[in-house]
């Protein structure tokens, strides 16, 4: 059965998804976290990596830095919900400003013995990963660089006995001698 036919032009777009970094300076009291966090969950944003910490402790401010995927409206509906929020004083598209330094940190388990074991740790070495725990059967490294770096450095170790990854999120800065 055809469908009705419009006096209006209904163009379909398909815009990609892009991935945003975006650095949120607020103030660091109670319940603003849940606040934040209650945004996106509310208006079904996805936060692919939240990480959080007190930076200006006489100025009580935290910095919330936030990595997320959406179409470029969504991204930019993002800043501006962001932005109006009361605990917010600034919100930065760090991806935007293309003088970003982002850094994530990750520790790897790995369960090996003979030549899988000397393997990971050759690997290791390459990305300059810490063995910061070891025993006969296993290694647990610390790895710290950009997310493309630990993804690459997660599947190279996947066929080596991979037993767990634990990873604190993207946090960001930018270059020069400007703050926030």
């Amino acid at each position: 059965m055809n469908q009705p036919a419009s006096a209006y032009f209904m163009e379909e777009r398909h815009d990609p998804n892009e991935t945003h970094t975006l650095s949120v300076l607020v103030q660091n009291e109670p319940g603003v976290l849940a606040r934040v966090i209650g945004l996106f969950s509310g208006c079904g944003y996805n936060i692919e990596s939240l990480t959080v910490s007190e930076t200006e402790n006489q100025k009580h401010l935290s910095r919330v830095t936030i990595v997320t995927t959406g179409t470029p409206m969504v991204i930019q509906q993002i800043k501006h919900q962001l932005d109006r929020m009361v605990p917010v004083y600034r919100v930065v598209d760090m991806t935007l400003t293309g003088r970003a330094i982002e850094r994530e940190l990750a520790m790897v388990k790995l369960r090996g013995t003979g030549d899988h074991r000397v393997e990971s740790l050759r690997l290791a070495e390459a990305f300059r990963a810490r063995v910061i725990d070891a025993s006969t059967e296993s290694f647990v490294f610390e790895i710290t660089g950009n997310t493309t770096k630990i993804n690459q450095f997660i599947e190279l170790m996947r066929p080596l006995g991979l037993v767990e990854v634990v990873r604190t999120g993207v946090a960001a800065i930018g270059r020069g001698a400007e703050g926030m």
